[in-house]
């Protein structure tokens, strides 16, 4: 299981699906989880976090399953904070591999953001307290993952999208040796990999 971490607009999300469609995994993000269910519209609105046991249950679940049908697991985004990462640890730290910060300068985040139209996006005030938050969380996560000897790597998250994934394949491997490219996807049909060419 490895966590893949970044800011809003880092690229979380699309590099999260190229590594899980690479490497045949299962790609969870806590954010994609959260607007599935349709329940924390108002709370994301405002820039504010659902409650730790909520999204500890909700990942819980979705882990569970991926591994039950034999999935290893890229998880986007989560955990979002210190409570969460102990109950992460706490619980499975056999299955944790590593961790992944991809970075980016906020003021391209920011046009990122801008351009990306989503409606949680659109309050300049709600992006930067994501971003606060973000850092306070991020700041108490990495010192428990270093207690437990999980690998933390940080990549650069600015150029061609295939570039970032390409550095990303890289880290993965140096973190995993055993994850492998798979030739073909969950549907069977052949992946181009057109990253590093």
């Amino acid at each position: 299981m490895i966590i893949l971490f970044g800011l809003a607009g880092s690229g979380k999300g699309t590099q999260g699906k190229a590594l899980s469609e690479i490497f045949g995994w299962r790609w969870l993000s806590v954010g994609e989880a959260i607007r599935q269910t349709g329940e924390y519209g108002e709370i994301i609105d405002r820039g504010e976090l659902i409650p730790n046991i909520e999204v500890i249950n909700l990942m819980n679940k979705q882990i569970e399953k991926a591994e039950a049908e034999g999935f290893e697991v890229i998880l986007d985004g989560y955990p979002r904070n210190k409570e969460q990462a102990e109950w992460l640890i706490s619980n499975m730290p056999e299955k944790l591999d590593g961790a992944i910060i991809l970075e980016v300068p906020k003021d391209e985040l920011l046009e990122r953001l801008a351009l990306r139209g989503r409606d949680d996006d659109k309050e300049r005030s709600s992006i930067e307290r994501r971003f606060e938050i973000f850092e306070q969380n991020i700041g108490s996560i990495l010192p428990l993952l270093e207690s437990k000897n999980i690998p933390i790597e940080r990549v650069d998250g600015v150029g061609p999208v295939d570039e970032v994934t390409a550095r990303l394949v890289e880290v993965v491997k140096r973190i995993k040796p055993e994850a492998s490219e798979q030739s073909n996807d969950v549907n069977g049909e052949e992946i181009e990999h057109s990253y590093g060419e």
